[in-house]
């Protein structure tokens, strides 16, 4: 294959380059009938104006076409019309080509040997030595690449369907220009390639899920892109639909007839494009579409009753129908019979980088000086791409100074940009109480603890339960064993119980700032509200603790002492003493000492 981009937009899906009287009447006629059936945009000859001179015409629907399919056949090499088409399908260098022998031998077109040579030879007596090893390369250049031999296949209907499934794969594989900047779009296209199986004729249901901001609806953008010319009713629904659809739903019985039917009336209009459609049966939905292949992307819907009503069963949708539903919440898929998840995971550090780089400079790559400044950025701000792409804006510019003036911002726990903490509190808003609460216990206490030990600390709460849901809304993942939570989550985490009370730490459920602890331990305002403390000594010196310092906070279940070092030993075991002495309930002390991994909790 050629070197691929997608830096442009094509007129048409696939060149095909053949010797009429060698192929037109059989394998060309039943070429383009197939790619027909599949909705691919082929450029044909006879579409060109009488009038036109030919060549012209020819060479740019050669550029204006994303893939070149040559079939080389006996007398393809009798042509110089063909050796020229040949010729600038090869100069044309974001081209993907695929070669089809047509009863050739492959060697004797890579070699100009056999048969196929000499006619080839008989054509250059024509030409000068120049043109005739231009020629030469073109052939041997695209004879080595990767093709399709019709020795090697019995039914020449087979081999062309085959050949009409490569050319829908390869352009599933290519995004238009419009989402260049996305780093690693292509590795998620491919991913959902394999999901989407378009070669199935069956009706496929698909989900996309991951975190909030980390790119789920560009994916599905670019997969419309890409797909949405091979199906006959094709509608992306965004969010402004399925936030009409929760305003209907939220004020409406769950199981009301005319809100169903008023709901299939605005999708119908949507995906049919005929405003003011009017249906009174449930199944109309079903009769327009049964016979219609349909590409239906649904973002950003979480109502399951609603999704019952849109698009309920497979049998509603003609063949070869995909239907893809993207959410932030695996259960919601799960409960609709939706199998086929593809799951949106956080960038590797290398496409981090590459987001940063993108987003700073536009380029994936950093200029001379920025490397190692990258890398460090990337570690202490994470890998969330929504949250480096304002990082990388907001670095624009700047030069390496400021850059490294900012490392400690970052490492102290830069707030939260007003768009990333917007779009991360979706999930969190969608929990019910108590699984909110189980989020910030992790955001605060828990994050890198064993699932085991978060049950034996809240056993009294159905913690499985919980964590189970904040895994489906990708709040947290479960990684051999431990409960992990990405940064800025943990970070917004933290802000809502900040927010408990602004002006007095005392009033929070968890203390987490060692400048609040400090304030709260030395001036004895802790209350009945604080549930856990969480200290980092790294950077602490010494710690005024007044003698009551704990006994305001009745309710105080967890110490967690962080980088904890031999000094502070005797002065927290002392303070936690004088807790446990002048207080009637237990407490859990636990240190955490990074340097060799372990844990230890003293109960009383």
């Amino acid at each position: 294959m050629a070197s691929s981009s997608s830096s442009r937009n094509w007129l048409y899906d696939v060149f095909l380059s053949f010797r009429g009287g060698d192929v037109r009447v059989t394998f060309r006629s039943h070429f383009l009938k197939e790619f027909d059936r599949k909705l691919i945009t082929a450029f044909r000859d006879n579409e060109i104006e009488r009038s036109h001179s030919l060549w012209p015409d020819l060479e740019q629907a050669i550029k204006d076409s994303r893939i070149a399919v040559v079939v080389f056949s006996k007398n393809y090499a009798s042509s110089s019309w063909c050796l020229n088409e040949l010729l600038e399908i090869v100069n044309c260098n974001d081209k993907i080509i695929i070669p089809v022998f047509y009863g050739v031998d492959p060697s004797q077109v890579r070699y100009q040997i056999g048969d196929f040579g000499r006619i080839f030879e008989k054509t250059c007596k024509r030409q000068t030595e120049e043109v005739k090893n231009q020629w030469k390369k073109a052939l041997t250049l695209v004879a080595n690449m990767l093709g399709f031999d019709s020795a090697k296949w019995d039914d020449e209907a087979k081999m062309i369907e085959e050949i009409a499934n490569d050319v829908l794969r390869k352009l599933l594989l290519t995004t238009s220009k419009d989402f260049d900047d996305f780093v690693g779009l292509e590795d998620h296209i491919a991913n959902m390639s394999a999901l989407l199986d378009l070669e199935s004729k069956e009706v496929k249901m698909v989900g996309i899920w991951g975190s909030s901001g980390i790119g789920k609806t560009t994916i599905a953008r670019a997969l419309f892109n890409n797909l949405f010319r091979h199906f006959q009713v094709r509608k992306f629904i965004d969010r402004s639909f399925a936030y009409k659809s929760r305003e209907i739903h939220s004020s409406a019985n769950p199981d009301d007839h005319n809100m169903k039917l008023h709901l299939q009336e605005s999708f119908l209009s949507e995906i049919l494009r005929m405003p003011n459609i009017k249906i009174d049966d449930p199944t109309a939905l079903e009769e327009r579409l049964k016979y219609q292949k349909v590409l239906i992307i649904i973002d950003d819907l979480d109502d399951i009753m609603v999704l019952d009503t849109l698009v309920g069963q497979t049998q509603w949708f003609g063949y070869g129908s995909r239907i893809i539903v993207v959410t932030n919440d695996k259960h919601f898929l799960t409960a609709h019979g939706i199998d086929h998840i593809y799951e949106v995971s956080f960038p590797t550090d290398v496409h981090a980088c590459q987001m940063l780089c993108q987003s700073a400079f536009k380029q994936n790559y950093a200029p001379e000086g920025f490397g190692d400044l990258v890398v460090d950025v990337v570690r202490h701000a994470c890998s969330f791409p929504l949250g480096l792409n304002l990082l990388g804006k907001y670095l624009r510019g700047r030069n390496e100074e400021y850059w490294m003036d900012i490392l400690p911002r970052l490492e102290n726990g830069l707030r939260l940009d007003g768009k990333i903490e917007k779009i991360l509190r979706i999930s969190y808003d969608g929990l019910d109480s108590e699984d909110q609460e189980i989020f910030r216990h992790i955001a605060c206490i828990f994050i890198h603890m064993k699932v085991t030990t978060i049950k034996s600390l809240l056993a009294e709460s159905d913690v499985s339960f919980a964590l189970e849901n904040l895994a489906d809304k990708s709040l947290i993942h479960v990684r051999q064993g431990y409960v992990v939570m990405h940064r800025s989550l943990q970070e917004m985490g933290r802000k809502i119980v900040r927010i408990q009370s602004i002006d007095n730490p005392g009033e929070r459920e968890f203390l987490v700032d060692p400048n609040d602890i400090h304030d709260v331990l030395n001036a004895c305002t802790g209350t009945q509200k604080v549930l856990g403390i969480s200290l980092n000594t790294r950077n602490i010196v010494e710690l005024d603790v007044h003698e009551s310092a704990i006994k305001g906070m009745s309710n105080l279940r967890f110490l967690e002492i962080k980088d904890f070092i031999s000094q502070w030993k005797k002065a927290l075991i002392d303070v936690s003493k004088i807790a446990f002495d002048s207080t009637e309930w237990y407490n859990f002390l636990i240190i955490r000492h990074f340097e060799i991994n372990c844990c230890f909790i003293f109960v009383q």
